[in-house]
């Protein structure tokens, strides 16, 4: 995926107090010392943001990821002292800092305690984006059945918003125990190790005989992809999340697809409104139905490379890191 230019300042969630209110904000409802988190950033005039699926947002790419702030005249966020520019506003934000430079589009007023705002920052794109394609792609009844690949932040987000929507029978599928157990914890009703049952299609089946309604993908990964294809029983759908590795394929069994009427769709992002969506994720947090302060980890930003040995060896689900202090 394009980075855009370097010396970059990354990040892409973030929550923090407002210090300062550009003079061509458009909100007027911005002050000095608002609570803000930070999301992703899109035009807001295409058909996709205007029907509310930001995450479509035909522009997503030039506005999130080419580290550069927009706009006539626009300036790096820093330079060094060589005079080499150090550019921004990935994501809308570089929020992997003390302090961030932040694109209006970016912003979302919340009311929350202190005490909650550590556990907040991946509501701004993780969570956001498994909690949106449960809330507004695959939109399951009670009676469907849902299979979730992938324990990170973004498949827990999806299953939080399963079980918030009363989906009963909930699969939980990674290759690492703890984030099972801690799955089934958070509501999975069903768990599957594909290191220990490696045909996924057939441990789902094993579990549903007719298959599974939904499958949402936060792997990537595509012999998964193969298997959840095969999985699906009749109208099911596919939701890939994940990333693959550019020049990735699946193979479609075309007859199959079209007579158990199976679909297949991409979501970037969860198709949210950043600015509807989050507020709706910390209400649901409030009132004890999203449980991230049990999937959010705290770490002094000083600690940056034991989070990142951490979440690699599968100890934490989403590290956040804090810059209080510094």
């Amino acid at each position: 995926m394009p980075i855009g230019s370097y010396p970059a300042v990354l990040g892409h969630e973030g929550v923090g107090i407002v210090r300062q209110v550009g003079s061509q904000a458009q909100d007027k409802s911005l002050k000095e010392g608002d609570t803000v988190l930070l999301g992703f950033r899109t035009c807001r005039k295409c058909p996709s943001c205007l029907e509310g699926r930001c995450g479509a947002c035909p522009r997503m790419t030039e506005y999130n990821f080419m580290s550069a702030r927009l706009g006539e005249g626009a300036k790096p966020i820093y330079s060094l002292t060589d005079g080499t520019p150090v550019h921004g506003q990935f994501f809308g934000q570089s929020s992997l800092s003390k302090m961030a430079i932040v694109a209006e589009q970016s912003v979302v007023k919340c009311d929350v305690d202190a005490d909650s705002l550590q556990y907040l920052p991946p509501l701004g794109c993780g969570y956001l984006t498994g909690a949106g394609t449960i809330f507004n792609v695959l939109q399951p009844k009670p009676t469907s059945t849902v299979a979730i690949l992938g324990m990170g932040a973004v498949g827990v987000a999806a299953l939080l918003a399963a079980k918030a929507m009363g989906v009963r029978q909930i699969i939980a599928v990674d290759i690492v125990d703890s984030k099972l157990d801690l799955a089934v914890s958070l509501g999975a009703t069903h768990t599957i190790n594909t290191k220990q049952v490696p045909d996924l299609c057939t441990g789902i089946r094993n579990l549903l005989p007719d298959g599974v309604d939904q499958i949402v993908d936060t792997t990537g990964v595509s012999p998964l992809l193969q298997a959840s294809m095969k999985a699906l029983g009749h109208e099911g759908v596919l939701a890939l999340v994940g990333v693959p590795r550019p020049g990735d394929s699946i193979q479609v069994d075309a007859l199959d697809l079209l007579v158990s009427c199976k679909r297949v769709v991409g979501v970037i992002e969860g198709f949210a409104d950043p600015k509807e969506l989050i507020p709706r994720l910390v209400k649901l947090y409030r009132e004890g139905n999203f449980a991230i302060d049990r999937i959010s980890t705290v770490y002094a930003a000083e600690r940056l490379d034991e989070a990142m040995e951490d979440l690699k060896a599968g100890r934490v689900i989403k590290p956040v890191l804090s810059w209080d202090g510094i």
